[in-house]
Formats: structure tokens, C-alpha cells, sequence
């Protein structure tokens, strides 16, 4: 493995890097379309969030009521948008879709807001980007299923209130811990999303194969499996990018040949890690001597935003083993020096 220093080398932007739980806008969406469950019963993995949410619906059909507020967060990919569309699909309801980002007047919210019809669903993604006015505006419809709208201007104006259809609204986010707590404690529901087990990967992968006409052994679905991050939608990529490898050079079948083949020319090792991952904890390693280092310093030394890192990157090192986050920065552990063949410098006791 090479020894060369990563501080130069610039990260792949997360929309570029096949290995993101976020969607890719050139074919992510269409495909996912195509091969999302409908009903909780089809969905596979997070078993406990599942069973609540299977109870949550069930109560709130036998009493004809609206299903109360959902929060969902985790980390990119891991379903969040298939649960709340399988939600409405479950109360035989209707979904908006909108993000915290792309709200910016309190006129587009307000406009949301008025249009659903009872029982329907709201789903706001990243709504932790949401702009205090657009939460200021929530806090009312959540509760008391109220909007107050504004007549006239200036001196004249008054205040109108508005009464709301009851309707359900889902938060989705990756950084739960950025929702003030006025907005969090307004959701009935609140589940997080964990990393999915390479045996539970291992059934998406078959469903979505079966579904795309792929034909593929055991051994090499588990191969694209258990390298997969933990994420559906990182496995159903790389479903698709390995097909592709084995269309053109292996006749079109995926055996763990195939699949290590394909997946190695992509740069994705045993352990699901691309340069990007590598780069950051060589940095760590190398530059920074193991660390800690700052997470902005970090940032500026990757020429990578901080957001990037703490929310798309630091979460599966971490759930590996590789990387910790201590009051004084990141610290590459003991793991990540076997994993990179580097030998572990010798820490005074209690430094960290």
C-alpha cells in the first residue's frame, strides 16, 4: 500500500462519489423508483423501526385519525424516503414531497400546507435545513393543525387563522441533533435509522436483481453486499455498475469472480472503502500523526466541506472501527493503523 501523503489530494464532491448515500441525480432516482418497496411487509431491515411504525399505522386506520408527526433520521441512504412513502401508502394516503432547503418564503409553506387534505402527508427531507420563519410556521400546524395568515399590510394588517386538515407530516434528516428542540418535540414518532447488516443487503440485493433482470450467483451478491457500507441505495449502485462490468466482460452472470473484478476497478476494497475514505484517515494518519485534529482543520487540509465529512464520511469509518471523535478532534484508532499496514505510533496514557 502506498506510504505517499493524501494532504494534497482534493475529495471526491459527494454528488460525484459512487459510494454516497445520497442520490445521484442522473439515474438514482429513476431506478429507485423502480425497485422501492410499497409496504412495510417488503421492506427489509431496521426490524424495530418497522414493527413501531407497523403498529403506529394499524392504531391510527382503527381509529380513522391522521398517523402522528414522524421524524426519521441517520445517515444518508438508508431509506428514510421509502418508509414515508410506504407510510402513506399504508393509510391510503396521498405525499407532498419538499426539503428543507427549497422552502425559502413563508408563502411557499403556507401554500403546502393549505393544500393537503386530511389524513394526507407532508415529507420534508433535510429538514434541518429549515429556516427558523418556515419552523416558526410549523410549530402551529403541527399542533393545533393552524396556519395564521396575514391580511393586508402595514397598519392594517391582521392576523387570520386557519384551519388545517389533520395531516401528517415526516421529517427526514442526517443531522437530527441541528432540529431545534421546540420543532423535535412537536414529532410523536422518532426513529433512527441505523446501518443495515451485510445479511440484510444480502436479500436487497436478490430483490433488486430479480426485479432488474440480473443474473447473479449467491456468492457475488454478497460479495456487492458486504461491501456496501451498510446502505441499500450504495448496494443497489453498485448492483448496477458491477452488472454493467459483467455484461461487457463476463458474459452477463455476477459470481464472486465478476464481482470482485468489477468492484476492485471501481476502488472499493474488502471493507467498503473508495479513496475518498482512505484519503481522509491517511491524512489523519500521516499529516496529523493520528490525531486529534480539528475537523475544520481536516476540512482545509482536504480541501472538503466539514458538513461532508461529518455527515457523509465519519459515520461508516466510525461504525467500522477506524475513526473516533473525541472532545479534541479525530483520532485514527488502533484499527485503522492494521487496515492501512501502518505501524501505530506509542501514546502517552490518558492523552485523550
Amino acid at each position: 500500500m502506498s506510504g505517499s501523503s493524501p494532504s494534497h489530494a482534493k475529495m471526491t464532491e459527494p454528488h460525484d462519489r459512487i459510494l454516497s448515500g445520497r442520490a445521484l441525480p442522473d439515474d438514482d432516482s429513476r431506478i429507485e423508483a423502480s425497485i422501492r418497496p410499497q409496504r412495510l411487509s417488503d421492506y427489509i431491515g431496521q426490524n424495530r423501526v418497522k414493527e413501531n411504525l407497523q403498529i403506529a399505522v394499524e392504531a391510527a386506520r382503527s381509529r380513522n385519525e391522521a398517523l402522528d408527526h414522524v421524524l426519521l433520521y441517520g445517515p444518508p441512504g438508508l431509506g428514510k424516503t421509502t418508509l414515508a412513502q410506504i407510510l402513506a401508502n399504508e393509510m391510503g394516503s396521498a405525499i407532498k414531497v419538499s426539503a428543507g432547503p427549497l422552502l425559502e418564503k413563508k408563502g411557499d409553506l403556507t401554500a403546502v400546507l393549505t393544500s393537503l387534505d386530511a389524513r394526507d402527508f407532508f415529507f420534508l427531507d433535510e429538514i434541518h435545513r429549515l429556516q427558523p420563519a418556515m419552523e416558526e410556521i410549523l410549530y402551529p400546524a403541527m399542533e393545533d393543525f393552524r396556519v395564521d395568515l396575514i391580511i393586508g399590510q402595514g397598519p392594517g394588517a391582521r392576523v387570520h387563522p386557519y384551519q388545517l386538515n389533520k395531516f401528517t407530516l415526516i421529517g427526514a434528516t442526517t443531522r437530527a441533533g441541528l432540529i431545534m428542540a421546540p420543532l423535535r418535540s412537536r414529532f410523536g414518532i422518532v426513529h433512527r435509522l441505523e446501518f443495515y447488516t451485510p445479511e440484510d443487503l444480502l436479500r436487497i440485493v436478490h430483490r433488486s436483481a430479480k426485479i432488474l433482470d440480473i443474473k447473479m450467483d449467491e456468492d457475488g451478491a454478497f460479495e456487492i453486499a458486504r461491501r456496501s457500507r451498510g446502505t441499500p441505495r450504495v448496494a443497489n449502485r453498485l448492483l448496477r455498475r458491477v452488472r454493467d462490468f459483467a455484461q461487457v466482460r463476463a458474459k452477463g452472470v455476477i459470481d464472486l469472480g465478476v464481482a470482485r473484478d468489477a468492484l476492485s476497478m471501481l476502488g472499493i476494497d474488502e471493507h467498503g472503502l473508495d479513496e475518498t475514505d482512505r484519503n481522509l484517515m491517511l491524512a489523519i494518519i500521516q499529516k496529523y500523526g493520528g490525531g486529534p485534529v480539528g475537523l475544520n482543520t481536516l476540512a482545509a487540509s482536504l480541501s472538503e466541506e466539514e458538513d461532508a465529512i461529518e455527515e457523509i464520511y465519519e459515520p461508516y469509518l466510525m461504525q467500522l472501527g477506524l475513526l473516533d471523535r473525541t472532545p479534541r478532534g479525530r483520532v485514527a484508532t488502533g484499527l485503522a493503523y492494521k487496515h492501512f499496514q501502518l505501524e501505530e505510533p506509542r501514546r502517552q496514557p490518558g492523552l485523550f
